[in-house]
């Protein structure tokens, strides 16, 4: 905070944040998602529903007018294909874990629309739903990993990795997955979304895990890009990768409440051996990770962005505001080492009421480090403290990150130009949203339970 006068300046004399030069306010020239299949005609009484057990074993299709039930952890298996209309309705059956698994090969067609997403839920009554009523969904793909032979999937939910970057496991475009990461085992907690060894042949666009029991989205090694992502209520970590994850991310939204949750992104190489190849290093734009510093729903919602066990990445024009301790901090000595050669970048970013700090000083490691996180802070580009002006950032039930008139957050001109290569879109401002773009809205839900 002592610097923020001093941050501000900078910011008003550079044009503040450093962004893409585009003029079009919103999340930029996304392109479209792939086609979606016209829901079926609205029953006329209610839905029928179909109970789905076991494995899947031949190309299989869920529409709209049937409500499906999972009983149990279902498999599509490799070569088949589970396309999922736009507007259909799956829940995981809570006596039995239920659970989706795309395994190895296998292909999830997941073709939902802003006005018609795909929920996956709980099978609770609105009302009773709670975190890790059910499952989750879990994709398994042949992309390279960093561990040695293959991985095998949490609570036995498949082996994943191999030697094909561009693999594909299918589309999840317009995907709810709520009240998921049911328990396995003692401290055995599945992710909401889980992408294991997923190749970046496979699309995903506009998706939503809400109420997770574990962590949000967890990427374990792969390639796999992810745009317009929100993790809400989320126990654990909002988001988590490791083993490996090169993918590429771009308009990320997390908001977490006090009563159960970690840290907005937990980020590893691996655990093992801290500078295994291929090495965890991830370009991430666009990102607005939202803490809850108040004690209103509990005591937790720790760090903004923890970066360790020598993960690398580049994390640019982002905003991080809330957590009740730091919101950056960089651990062990293999990330450090990254951190100082400028292999790890964060750059052109707001930092903003992390009430321990906005930057850790380390003053707890043992050793201390030579190159701490602050002094990472300090000689990195554009790393500011000062109030982002978003709308109502803290509202758990009607959530409104995007920037008000005024804020730092709207940029006109400067230098962190994200890399053109086809996947990220240019945008004038910081964070996952524009003053007039509210893609986080209407298809995705806030509800408490």
């Amino acid at each position: 905070m002592r610097r923020q006068l001093a941050f501000l300046a900078v910011l008003l004399a550079a044009s503040l944040l450093g962004l893409a030069a585009c003029d079009d306010g919103g999340s930029g020239t996304t392109p479209a998602p792939a086609p979606a299949p016209a829901p079926s005609p609205e029953p006329e009484g209610p839905p029928a529903t179909m109970e789905v057990e076991g494995e899947i074993t031949e190309d299989t299709t869920w529409v709209a007018a049937t409500e499906v039930i999972l009983k149990g952890a279902v498999f599509v298996q490799e070569g088949v294909t589970l396309t999922i209309e736009a507007g259909t309705r799956i829940y995981g059956d809570s006596a039995t874990n239920g659970t989706l698994i795309v395994e190895r090969g296998g292909t999830l067609m997941a073709l939902g629309t802003a006005e018609a997403p795909i929920v996956m839920t709980s099978d609770q009554a609105e009302g009773e739903r709670a975190r890790g009523d059910w499952g989750g969904l879990i994709i398994n793909g042949n992309a390279p990993l960093n561990i040695p032979g293959e991985g095998e999937g949490e609570g036995d939910t498949g082996a994943y990795g191999g030697d094909s970057p561009a693999d594909s496991s299918g589309v999840l475009n317009y995907v709810r997955v709520e009240f998921a990461g049911t328990e396995f085992s003692p401290d055995n907690e599945l992710n909401g979304i889980a992408f294991q060894g997923v190749g970046n042949g496979t699309e995903v666009d506009y998706v939503q895990v809400h109420f997770n029991k574990d962590d949000g989205v967890e990427f374990f090694g792969g390639t796999v890009d992810a745009k317009h992502v929100i993790c809400t209520g989320i126990a654990d970590d909002s988001f988590d990768w490791t083993d490996g994850w090169t993918g590429r991310g771009q308009f990320w939204i997390a908001q977490q409440r006090g009563d159960d949750a970690d840290q907005g992104i937990e980020a590893d190489n691996n655990g093992e051996n801290n500078d295994l190849t291929p090495r965890s290093s991830p370009t991430l734009y666009n990102l607005t990770l939202i803490g809850d510093p108040d004690t209103d729903q509990g005591d937790e919602s720790d760090i903004g962005i923890l970066l360790r066990e020598g993960t690398s990445a580049e994390i640019a024009n982002s905003i991080v505001i809330g957590f009740k301790e730091t919101g950056l901090d960089i651990d062990n000595a293999a990330t450090y080492a990254l951190a100082q050669d400028g292999t790890l970048v964060v750059k052109n970013s707001i930092f903003y009421n992390n009430l321990e700090g906005n930057f850790d000083d380390d003053s707890g490691e043992d050793p201390a480090p030579a190159f701490s996180t602050r002094d990472f802070a300090a000689a990195s580009t554009l790393l500011v403290e000062v109030d982002p002006m978003l709308a109502d950032p803290y509202n758990h039930e009607a959530l409104d990150c995007r920037p008000m008139a005024g804020s730092p957050a709207l940029i006109s001109a400067g230098a962190a130009v994200p890399p053109a290569d086809g996947f990220f879109d240019p945008v004038t401002y910081a964070g996952a949203c524009g003053p007039d773009d509210d893609w986080f809205l209407g298809w995705t839900t806030f509800a408490q339970n």
